[in-house]
């Protein structure tokens, strides 16, 4: 019997405790409120290195558990002299937020810039948000890294290029500016006789021959290379420079021109017309004109007539035309002996492996003017013995 009363003993324990640890544990999805309110703001990140220069930005949360819905005023309460900063939300300046009890804002940032000035070393800034009867400060430790200051650069990101004499070069460039205070670049370019350089700011198609820039910022340059028209095969450098009144920047481009072919099929006079008699040959002056920068060798000739036409040349086969040099030559035309009197198209080709050109000729075929005064002595010829005729037998 006692032992069956010290069993019930332990189980009405045992259930006497299991009731109370209930009753002390909330009910699911019951906010547990803090013992003592209070408001806290605090950044993720409160102490950082930095930069002279650089632009930060400290995600802020307050944390209101005050026991009632309050506006929090936010402060600046110290900062390193000549430092600066803004508290945001939203892309926008700040100075109040609005919390309810037991929310945590978390959209406010504090914005501030270090100045380009400050030296190495330890600082610290607090910051404040104020409510009614709460309030919270919030310490930020800053290392300013002894970040050593060199000398600017302009730096081309591919110096040497390739292409034809018709090609425009285009090079991108940056410009850098690493001291402490704005600089003044001047750009100049030593490019071979009949080219063409020009400087623009990246992303602009205006020309400049100078940019300022702020200090410690960048800037990317175009640089933009034309060679003269009839320029030879080869590889052209050009030095570039920009220069303040402490610093020379300078670096070299380099364009290969590689062989370009052009010709160019004409007459001394530029007709492409002439007048011809039907079974008569006909002299037409030609021009070959090499417009590329490298020599054609062997440029043949070719036509294209009409029926029962013929076509000759002086010379079929040019073998050299140099570079920017005309060589002239000779073609026979003669038309068919059936040719009627009218306008024909002839054409005439040169090429070789590299290039080509044609023109076409208008070949006006007139009457050949001996058979004319025949015709017309024969009709004097029987007018005359008309005449006669009639003047004999007339009498009679």
């Amino acid at each position: 019997m006692n032992r069956k009363m010290t069993r019930v003993l332990a189980l009405v324990l045992a259930l006497l405790a299991m009731t109370s640890a209930l009753a002390e544990e909330p009910a699911s999805g019951t906010e547990v409120v803090p013992a003592d309110p209070y408001v806290e703001l605090s950044t993720p990140y409160p102490a950082m290195t930095v930069n002279a220069g650089d632009e930060i930005t400290l995600d802020l949360a307050i944390d209101n558990y005050s026991g009632a819905s309050q506006d929090f005023a936010l402060r600046v309460l110290d900062m390193p002299e000549g430092w600066s900063g803004d508290f945001s939300a939203g892309g926008q300046r700040v100075g109040i937020v609005h919390a309810r009890d037991g929310e945590v804002v978390d959209a406010v940032a504090f914005e501030m810039a270090v100045p380009l000035e400050a030296e190495a070393g330890e600082y610290e800034i607090t910051l404040e948000a104020a409510g009614e009867g709460f309030s919270d400060q919030l310490t930020i430790q800053l290392t300013v890294s002894a970040e050593e200051l060199g000398n600017s650069s302009f730096e081309v990101e591919y110096p040497s290029q390739e292409g034809d004499a018709q090609t425009d070069f285009t090079f991108s460039a940056t410009l850098i500016n690493n001291t402490l205070t704005a600089q003044s670049y001047s750009f100049a370019a030593s490019a071979p006789a009949g080219w063409t350089v020009s400087f623009m700011p990246s992303g602009e198609t205006t020309r400049v021959a100078a940019l300022e820039l702020e200090a410690r910022t960048t800037q990317g340059v175009s640089i933009n290379v034309v060679p003269p028209q009839n320029v030879s095969a080869g590889t052209y450098e050009i030095p570039c420079t920009a220069t303040t009144v402490s610093e020379r920047l300078s670096f070299t481009l380099s364009v290969t021109i590689n062989g370009s072919y052009d010709l160019m099929l004409s007459t001394p006079s530029g007709v492409l017309s002439f007048d011809a008699y039907s079974n008569q040959e006909s002299t037409v002056q030609l021009t070959l004109t090499n417009l590329g920068n490298t020599d054609l060798t062997n440029v043949n000739l070719t036509s294209s007539a009409p029926s029962g036409w013929t076509v000759r040349f002086a010379t079929e086969t040019i073998e050299l035309i140099e570079a920017g040099a005309t060589v002239e030559t000779t073609a026979y035309v003669t038309p068919g002996e059936n040719a009627m009197s009218g306008d024909y198209l002839t054409t005439i080709t040169a090429a070789d492996s590299n290039t080509s050109d044609a023109v076409e000729f208008r070949v006006t075929v007139k009457t050949e003017t001996t058979w004319g005064v025949v015709g017309v002595a024969a009709i004097v010829l029987l007018a005359i013995i008309i005449f006669a005729v009639m003047r004999k037998f007339g009498r009679r």
